[in-house]
């Protein structure tokens, strides 16, 4: 009978698993349509701020923007996006691999990592790579709990001016895009200098007339586009997050449903088995006596 109660304690703990994956699912499906919201209402704007500045910039020759010079490229700062909490599959660990994977590829480069993110911050506290906490805003750790754009403008505004007192080289933003609930992509684009954007033949030649002039609509277009690019990033990893977590914890409510199944399937035949031995038992002690 003691192994009967073991299975027992067994099928109450899988069940009390189940409660919380499934909750969880629900909130993170909750926060999901939001996030999903924000991001999608946010891309069309990016997109159309990016061909304002390709119209721009399509014209003005050189790049002698303090954020368009380019440095020897030997200290490189990642900014990582990951979340404060687990519980979301891959979302967190294919951040933390992909940083291992380019520092491991160019081993002749100085690297600093910059996590917005506590599951990020973990996994390098120990090394040398996280050695610039100025640049991290106030409450790094809540900017999940009430992303705002106000967040990303300090956070930015940090960064370029780092860039322009040479404190980096380049700079590059790692996150995972958001595609759909069940698909996140990992992203891995460069973020400073800022890459002169040459005309395509799509574009029009159209001669716009522009006051003041265009290097100093450039010069505020180019700031604009950082912000405007790391708030999508951070839209777009919130929303991953909640989409990740949404399905890691509906597969583990799958899992725990049938885990459950087995052990009661289990939990069945031993007690039929031990009944079975009763009767036996008593059934052959009836006889003896009888006999």
């Amino acid at each position: 009978m003691a192994n009967l109660k073991e299975i027992r304690t067994r099928i109450t703990s899988v069940e009390s698993t189940m409660q919380i994956t499934s909750a969880m699912k629900m909130v993170s499906a909750a926060k999901l349509k939001r996030a999903q919201d924000a991001i999608t209402q946010m891309r069309p704007f990016a997109k159309k701020f990016n061909e304002i500045l390709l119209n721009v910039s399509g014209s003005v020759e050189g790049g002698d923007h303090p954020l368009m010079k380019k440095n020897n490229g030997k200290k490189v700062l990642l900014i990582a996006l990951s979340s404060n909490r687990g519980l979301c599959g891959g979302f967190n660990s294919n951040v933390i691999k992909e940083i291992k994977r380019v520092i491991q590829e160019n081993p002749d480069k100085v690297y600093s990592i910059l996590p917005i993110g506590k599951k990020v911050f973990d996994a390098f506290k120990k090394s040398t790579l996280i050695n610039d906490n100025d640049l991290l805003p106030k409450d790094c750790e809540l900017i999940w709990d009430n992303l705002s754009y106000d967040y990303a403008v300090e956070a930015i505004m940090k960064i370029i001016t780092a860039f322009e007192n040479n404190v980096y080289d380049e700079s590059f933003i790692i996150y995972n895009s958001f595609k759909n609930a069940a698909v996140q992509e990992l992203i891995n684009e460069k973020f400073l200098p800022v890459e002169p954007i040459e005309d395509s033949n799509e574009s029009t030649s159209i001669d716009y007339i522009f006051e003041p002039n265009q290097e100093e609509i450039l010069s505020d277009l180019i700031p604009n586009s950082l912000k405007i690019k790391f708030y999508k990033a951070l839209l777009d990893s919130f929303a991953s997050e909640h989409g990740a977590r949404m399905t890691a914890m509906h597969k583990a409510t799958d899992n725990a449903t049938e885990m459950k199944k087995e052990l009661t399937l289990f939990y069945n035949k031993a007690r039929q088995a031990s009944i079975t031995s009763e009767i036996l038992e008593i059934v052959a002690g009836a006889e003896a006596l009888g006999g």
